[in-house]
């Protein structure tokens, strides 16, 4: 039986090496030789420990778990083109994407060993790959805005086509094919659109199994909370026929899928002292203040609505600058275990690790408005539907779910002068994309204060770690979606 072992959207799992090693372990007592081991991309950054080591932490791991193929994420340009050319004629695993070109628009990392497409042999079988990335990687990174994103369904076709006329024309036959995917939602039109066994997704940080048409799709999630094992049903002979005729997965039973939590697995010792001596020459342990009260930084929270870490990150922007509104981008805010007892530099950058500054942004009251509305991304194309964008200082929003609208409004206590003009400090990204918060654009900038992580660092040294909730954001008539609320 053909297996393969699925992990993505691993990000910070790197800042906490043994956690790191047990996925790692988990990983390996899943494989075997039935299985090949496959990404699908933001296994490099964000991360502390990503951002020490320019990515380069996850070659520890690729080599650790014997990881055969990879895609490109929207966060593995993060520290530029040129670095990651130089991971991936580093790396162990190879590289499969048919959809982003270089600063000359042809295929990224051709040189470096990115394919658009592979075959792999696995347990006498013949698997076929296609890799692709969401298509806004180039808004959502501004390190990728050089270069190309061509449209996922279009440019996997053309690679699946190419692949099944090369695989014919050598005599050979295709048992199964799967689509490595950084789309998100995208992968249901890839599944409605092409003729693949199944879709290894990632983007979308909530886990996934189930099916479209004929197609299995699935997700493990954020941070190595589950690896995903695919099974492809059937058997295959030592002569490799396992379908009739060479046609792909003849006769054979749909794929399935479990997803596996590391937790109980016995971490790789190995890699976690590779991965605890690179943080340890990162030299970040300073401990910037105390907290007594975990405050939680779970996906559930950062995108619940109001929530402490939200309100600390909303106040230091706002201090740093001392402008009349703070705001801070959910999706910004990077998953991890909860702050208790000493907070260290390192906390604060696992939180946003990236390395751009806060902008101050200069807007009329009507705009404002319009940027308290996309707190709740009615017309955001990624993440779940109760998902909540924003946190905001000194300003309190009050939204109904139903009606799609800002009931309220306001700043200091006082209701927003549409005419009137307010300075917002928000993490420079917002300003570049318009991927969440359109309104906002480069136009409206007119200062700048240090980068984001070192913000927080200062704040916290003068002004401690004690974020409260305060009804700055209130969300009425939340409707019952997928079982939760919105």
């Amino acid at each position: 039986m053909v297996r393969l072992v699925h992990y993505s959207d691993i990000e910070n799992v790197f800042d906490a090496p043994e956690r790191a090693a047990r996925l790692a372990g988990r990983i390996r007592e899943l494989s075997g030789p039935d299985a090949a081991v496959v990404a699908t991309g933001d296994t490099t950054a964000p991360g502390v420990l990503s951002l020490v080591a320019t990515g380069r932490q996850v070659l520890d791991f690729y080599a650790a778990t014997d990881t055969r193929l990879d895609t490109f994420g929207n966060h593995e340009f993060d520290y530029g083109p040129d670095a990651l050319r130089g991971l991936v004629g580093d790396a162990t695993a190879t590289f499969v994407s048919a959809n982003v070109r270089d600063e000359n628009g042809d295929p990224f990392g051709r040189d470096e060993g990115v394919v658009p497409w592979t075959t792999r042999r696995i347990d006498g079988a013949t698997v076929g790959f296609v890799g692709v990335t969401d298509p806004a990687t180039d808004s959502l990174n501004p390190m990728a805005a050089d270069l190309t994103f061509d449209d996922p369904v279009a440019a996997a076709r053309d690679a699946l086509a190419e692949m099944r006329d090369e695989v014919a024309e050598n005599g050979d036959g295709l048992d199964h094919v799967v689509v490595l995917s950084h789309l998100g939602a995208g992968d249901d039109d890839l599944a409605r659109e092409l003729d693949v066994d199944a879709i290894l997704g990632g983007h979308v940080h909530s886990p996934r199994n189930e099916r479209v048409g004929d197609t299995l799709l699935v997700r493990p999630g954020v941070n190595g909370e589950a690896v995903v094992e695919v099974e492809f049903g059937g058997s295959v002979a030592a002569d490799g026929a396992g379908a009739v005729d060479g046609a792909e997965g003849a006769d054979d039973p749909a794929p399935t899928a479990t997803l596996h939590e590391p937790d109980g697995a016995e971490p790789l010792a190995a890699l976690q002292a590779a991965l605890e001596e690179r943080m340890a020459a990162a030299d970040l342990d300073e401990v910037v203040d105390r907290v007594d009260e975990p405050i939680e930084r779970t996906g559930e929270i950062v995108h619940g609505g109001e929530c402490r870490v939200g309100n600390f990150v909303a106040d230091a922007f706002r201090w740093a600058l001392d402008a009349d509104v703070g705001l801070s981008n959910a999706g910004g805010l990077r998953q991890g275990d909860p702050w208790h007892g000493d907070v260290t530099k390192a906390d604060l950058i696992s939180l946003i690790p990236f390395e751009e500054p806060v902008a101050l942004a200069s807007v009329t009251g009507a705009e404002l408005r319009d940027v308290f509305r996309e707190m709740a991304a009615p017309d955001v194309d990624f993440g779940e539907d109760d998902w909540w964008h924003g946190h905001v200082s000194n300003a309190r929003v009050v939204w109904d779910a139903d009606a799609e609208l800002v009931l309220e409004a306001t700043v200091g206590g006082e209701p927003i002068d549409p005419e009137a003009r307010y300075t917002v400090a928000v993490s420079e990204y917002l300003l570049h994309s318009d991927h969440e918060f359109p309104t906002l654009a480069q136009r409206h900038r007119i200062d700048e204060a240090d980068i984001q992580y070192e913000v927080l660092a200062d704040y916290a040294r003068e002004r401690g770690i004690d974020p409260r909730i305060e009804g700055r954001i209130e969300i009425r008539n939340r409707r019952e979606v997928a079982g939760e609320s919105r």
